[in-house]
């Protein structure tokens, strides 16, 4: 990443990709800043627009687009009694303008504006049948824990005289919009230096549009940046770190904890399981010792969000609601009392979650050539979220750094990105209820359709690139997994008491097509030439 000569026996074109001569869709763009970088340019020699300054400066930009997007949630107007001043949300405009953030509503309802710490204060919220329940903070502890810190600094800032003053609420979303962009700069930080020679693709996660819809509409930067942060370190072969930061995820968000089943099947199949119990181990023990002193201390707090977890019914982008929103289906539980958990509807999505975790166990130990880390990652987080009882909107930004390690193809992610985008547009005017000019139901169902077949639509192209290696333009001369770590360049070495129906298949040719160092250059050269082909025609783009 930092500026350093080009080796003098190896081209540039070999030690890093250059989309604007490869990528027939990059090429065009290039054509407003001067076109495709020249065969004589010095690549990697630039002093200062070095290629993480320039994707830093991306992600500041689409950052800045993403908190404009969300402005005018937080506008102020005299709403108040007596003319005070007060968020401006009359007329809907949370919908209308569609600048929804849970920031701003959770700041009151979590109690946070009266300074409470989250998971010892509670508040009684009435239920539809007129009882009473107890609620507490409702976010993992991380997550909860930063908003408290959020939360004090907005106060010492509101306390400030000397600071440009503002509603306290409005100072909250900002300080808590700042930090969720240091998160998604380092996730941008974090999967530039994943992707190896291919540092262009993360200008993808810098420039999704899925960060001007949901960097701010909820916490997940954070998890994002521990689990981007995790893969590295795990690239970089320090197990124990790896372990440390998706612990830290986890305590976040739980998604980054998943990460670690796709490392156990291929530590499994490369036999390298001890790499993967260091990193088990470390994030089971951070995991422990975030959550441990809220759980001893706040026990009931702390218990709150598995509680709602477990109680809430399918969310309105679940693929169970939208069965139900075109069929009128009443769901496996039909009617549930106040609080009555959706015992049918949990354990079905357990069961199709675990399914999945089958599925993807037997690509990563049957195919011929071993998958890459983040192709696995992908599969299985794409498969909670189309499983799972809940696909809130913001979740979506969980695929992009791993979608763009897994599948680098420009205009298919570009494509998708912008779908799932899309569908906050009928989410919020079905939000707005038809009574307000809304749109009924079925447009956004329809939306989340679409937004759903074109997520599986990527997971097919990972498992086809899986078994046919030779169209993955990440695997080439000299290259076998950049997000490997142990992994890389390793010979398949599964442990005896493994069956064989669990054991890589072989080839057409007979013979397992694993990686290894020491046939980089031989047999891994058959695999380069049917990726140079891919990299330079552009028809096969």
């Amino acid at each position: 990443m930092s500026p350093a000569p080009v080796a003098p026996d190896v081209s540039s074109d070999d030690e890093r990709d250059l989309p604007s001569r490869t990528d027939p869709f990059v090429r065009e763009l290039s054509n407003t800043i001067g076109g495709p970088v020249g065969r004589h340019a010095l690549v990697g020699r630039a002093r200062f627009f070095t290629p993480m300054r320039v994707l830093m400066l991306l992600a500041v930009a689409f950052l800045a687009l993403g908190w404009f997007a969300k402005a005018p949630c937080i506008q102020q107007g005299p709403v108040g009694a007596d003319g005070a001043l007060g968020l401006d949300w009359n007329g809907s405009r949370q919908y209308v303008a569609m600048c929804y953030s849970d920031t701003v509503p959770l700041y009151g309802a979590e109690r946070l504006d009266q300074g409470a710490f989250p998971y010892k204060t509670s508040w009684q919220e009435e239920l539809s049948d007129g009882t009473v329940q107890t609620r507490y903070m409702e976010y993992p502890v991380v997550s909860g824990l930063y908003q408290y810190l959020s939360m004090l600094v907005a106060k010492l800032w509101h306390a400030a005289p000397w600071l440009p003053g503002a509603l306290e609420v409005v100072v909250y979303f900002n300080v808590v919009a700042f930090g969720l962009s240091l998160a998604w700069l380092v996730t941008v930080w974090a999967t530039a230096l994943s992707a190896g020679r291919r540092v262009w693709d993360a200008a993808l996660v810098a420039c999704s549009p899925l960060v001007i819809v949901h960097a701010f509409t909820n916490f997940d930067a954070i998890a994002t940046a521990f689990a981007a942060t995790g893969l590295l370190a795990w690239a970089r072969r320090r197990p124990v770190l790896a372990g440390v930061l998706l612990g830290l995820g986890g305590a976040a968000k739980l998604y980054p904890l998943m990460l670690l089943g796709p490392l156990l099947v291929l530590c499994l199949r490369s036999g390298r399981i001890r790499s993967w119990l260091e990193t088990t181990l470390a994030a089971a023990l951070t995991w422990v010792l975030v959550n441990l002193p809220i759980a001893v201390l706040y026990p009931d707090g702390w218990r709150e969000f598995f509680r709602l977890n477990s109680e809430r019914g399918a969310d309105p982008d679940s693929i169970y609601n939208v069965i139900t929103s075109f069929t009128g289906w009443s769901g496996f539980d039909g009617t549930l009392a106040p609080g009555e958990p959706p015992s049918t509807l949990n354990a079905v999505s357990l069961i199709l979650f675990v399914l999945v975790c089958v599925g993807v166990a037997w690509i990563a130990l049957t195919a011929p050539s071993r998958p890459r880390v983040a192709q696995l990652c992908f599969l299985l987080v794409a498969g909670f979220l189309l499983t799972n009882k809940v696909w809130s909107p913001q979740y979506s930004l969980w695929l992009v750094p791993l979608a763009v390690l897994a599948l680098p193809h420009r205009r298919i992610l570009l494509a998708w990105m912008t779908l799932d985008a899309l569908v906050w547009v009928p989410r919020m005017y079905y939000y707005l209820g038809v009574s307000n000019k809304g749109l009924p139901e079925q447009w956004f169902t329809s939306a989340v359709v679409v937004r759903d077949v074109a997520v599986i639509a990527l997971c097919v192209l990972i498992v086809r690139q899986i078994y046919r290696p030779g169209s993955d333009l990440v695997r080439g001369r000299r290259v076998d997994d950049p997000l490997g770590g142990v992994l890389d360049g390793t010979p398949d070495a599964p442990p005896r008491w493994l069956p064989p129906i669990l054991r890589p298949r072989a080839d057409h040719s007979g013979r397992s097509r694993a990686f290894s160092a020491a046939s980089a250059s031989g047999h891994a050269s058959s695999v380069m030439e049917n990726s140079a082909v891919v990299r330079h025609d552009p028809s096969s783009r």
